[in-house]
């Protein structure tokens, strides 16, 4: 382990995930299950350690964004239903079935006939949950539109399908009450009803609930949830609730280099910093390669020894400048923290005016991750 944090890596505290998944299953009433969502890595974490701590735990579904990944889960042995909530390519319908307990997410009459016509003949029932688009207006059978519910009702009806579920996706419910989650639920438990009236079906699992919901709307988590961001200790916005997450991801680099430099001498690539006294640097072995923003430079501030140091110059591909000059005792291999401990990785989305997700995903695969209780 210690050679893997040579140079820059992501401390992930395995023991924070389990936190913050048993802290948000309290919250949940009987019989309402925990999706957790695996996709995207893990949002960076990694997407097999993630996937088997909550098995672990006692998680049964979860939820990726493609056939790979529900592939690469299979492959490392894990067991749990799997979603792929993303479109995926017909051809694909048999192999996912293959994959046992994958369900498809289909929002749409052709993709659903589509799967249908591979199934056939194969032998096998590909299960699937409907993708309702109650006013996120990205995949799914849109409910505002006329026959939009009926070519739904048509696609549960399909031979080699087997719609075990159904859901939508919010758009604001980051946003404590808001008129539109309101209306987006209405929509979407109206539209499930009348499916289950028409078709003589019950599905087995209605979810809508994302991290937002989670935070601010519990009458709304149906038969299950699906936290993304605050599985991995971050609201996703500043209202935070009373869920108490702690952060799974601690971005850590440690000092390389120690340069002196006198006034007038500018730093990096377009010399957007001159220094106006005797400066002292410290060069990280981290860069934009690394997942670090570039959007950062001139910005960010980074914790050595508990005190803030300022970046100081364009951030390059493969390392960055802080300025140690009233930090005497720093020395070189002393560990650094970019985010995740003693400072947010929210206060560095906001500085690059973007969201933390994306600063976690950022994070590149030649960055280690360390996996630690």
């Amino acid at each position: 382990m210690e050679r893997m944090m040579k140079r820059t890596w992501a401390e992930i505290s395995l023991g924070n995930l389990e936190h913050n998944v048993r802290n948000m299953q309290a919250q949940l009433p009987e019989g309402c299950r925990y999706l957790g969502v695996v996709k995207a890595n893990a949002y960076g974490h990694g997407a097999v350690p993630v996937a088997k701590r909550l098995e672990e735990i006692g998680v049964t579904n979860m939820a990726v964004a493609c056939y790979d990944e529900a592939v690469q889960l299979r492959e490392a042995g894990i067991t749990a239903q799997l979603l792929i909530l993303g479109p995926s390519p017909a051809f694909l319908a048999k192999d996912i079935a293959v994959l046992g307990d994958v369900c498809q997410a289909v929002g749409s009459l052709s993709l659903a006939q589509a799967m249908s016509a591979e199934m056939d003949g194969s032998g096998l029932t590909l299960p699937i949950h409907l993708k309702l688009d109650t006013g996120m207006s990205r995949t799914g059978f849109s409910v505002m539109q006329h026959g939009a519910l009926e070519a739904a009702a048509q696609a549960m009806a399909l031979p080699g399908l087997d719609a075990q579920g159904v859901f939508t996706h919010f758009a604001v419910s980051d946003e404590l009450g808001n008129d539109f989650t309101a209306e987006q639920f209405l929509r979407f438990t109206r539209s499930v009803s009348w499916l289950e009236e028409t078709s003589g079906k019950k599905f087995a699992l209605r979810h809508c609930t994302n991290s937002g919901a989670m935070v601010n709307y519990p009458e709304m988590y149906l038969d299950m949830v699906r936290p993304g961001i605050a599985q991995y200790g971050l609201y996703p916005a500043s209202e935070h609730g009373a869920l108490d997450l702690k952060p799974v991801m601690k971005l850590m680099t440690r000092v390389a280099e120690i340069t002196d430099h006198l006034p007038g001498d500018t730093v990096s690539y377009g010399r957007t910093y001159t220094c106006e006294r005797p400066h002292r640097f410290a060069v990280l072995p981290i860069g934009y390669a690394d997942g670090l923003h570039r959007a950062l430079s001139n910005q960010l501030e980074v914790v050595i020894g508990g005190e803030k140091a300022r970046q100081c110059g364009r951030i390059c591909m493969d390392m960055c400048m802080v300025d140690i000059t009233d930090l005497p005792g720093v020395q070189i291999g002393d560990p650094v923290e970019i985010f995740g401990g003693e400072q947010s990785v929210d206060a560095l989305a906001e500085l690059a005016g973007t969201i933390s997700y994306e600063l976690l995903c950022a994070v590149s695969p030649r960055v280690p991750r360390v996996y630690v209780d």
